[in-house]
């Protein structure tokens, strides 16, 4: 179990965050009621779903390095 309170705990929450919304930008429902702001707290959520879609190669290589870090190293 990883601690939110360690890095590696902070960079999986930070790699599940950004996948969720930019999964979630792809749901059209969703996309206009969750994505729909760009500033403030929910533009958050849009920043997120940004980086996602942009750095989707990037985004993925990590998820899957901090996988194989935390299976076989932790």
């Amino acid at each position: 179990m990883t601690n939110v309170y360690s890095l590696d705990g902070i960079v999986v929450f930070g790699i599940l965050f950004i996948c969720t919304c930019a999964y979630l930008k792809k749901v059209p429902r969703l996309n206009t009621w969750l994505l729909s702001e760009k500033k403030g707290v929910w533009g958050v959520f849009y920043k997120a779903a940004v980086i996602g879609t942009r750095l989707h190669h990037a985004v993925a290589i990590t998820c899957l390095t901090m996988a194989l870090y935390l299976v076989s190293l932790k």
